[in-house]
């Protein structure tokens, strides 16, 4: 049994739309979703590891657009201060790429046999857990071949963040940069471009 929110500070949210590739998490507070590129676990029976790669706010009834509130206000703070309905009527969601899961115990590097379940929890991955999973490059496979919006952007911000929790973060770069060169071959100034953007 796990912790409840207040307990478990590593809890973002709940899974709220889910496919064999990818999964929709809802924050379970406004704007505090996980920075793109962060490596995320999920519950379930089979928890699927994912890739930060969108993050978006809006209004929880998509037909009503959120209108102006702060012509009398001198701070963004204030608006949400004398509005504190907004945080029932808004809503901050995040999508990630799956690039593994664990099963028995045991990392794989390869989509689960079903993605996680509507409401599972999911959880940012602190720096060991990062560290461990990234340690095999096999994580990029799935990432660099998914073909999201701003791929670049979310492998270079994924990958600085992986390469922060390593031992040799020049070292992972280099191996990273290799791999990257035989996921997209024949695209070698994307993948110059990519760790460019990944350097710390």
């Amino acid at each position: 049994m796990g912790l409840p929110l207040e307990h478990n500070p590593t809890r973002l949210g709940e899974v709220v739309e889910t496919s064999t590739t990818s999964f929709v998490a809802q924050c379970y507070r406004l704007y505090e979703a996980p920075p793109l590129g962060a490596l995320i676990r999920t519950g379930g029976p089979y928890p699927a590891y994912g890739v930060v790669h969108h993050v978006s706010t809006q209004g929880t009834d998509p037909s009503r657009r959120p209108v102006a509130r702060g012509a009398e206000e001198a701070t963004e703070e204030d608006v949400y201060r004398s509005n504190p309905q907004l945080s029932l009527l808004l809503r901050t969601d995040f999508q990630a790429v799956m690039v593994g899961h664990s099963a028995e115990g045991d990392l794989r590097y390869h989509l689960p046999p079903l993605p996680p379940p509507i409401y599972a929890f999911v959880h940012a991955c602190g720096s060991e857990e990062v560290r461990r999973f990234t340690s095999r490059l096999d994580f990029l496979h799935p990432l660099a071949t998914s073909g999201i919006a701003a791929l670049e952007e979310v492998v270079a911000a994924c990958l600085r963040q992986a390469a922060a929790a390593q031992g040799d973060p020049e070292g992972f770069l280099a191996a990273a940069g290799r791999e990257l060169v035989s996921l997209l071959p024949g695209e070698f100034r994307r993948v110059e471009a990519i760790l460019r953007r990944a350097s710390p």
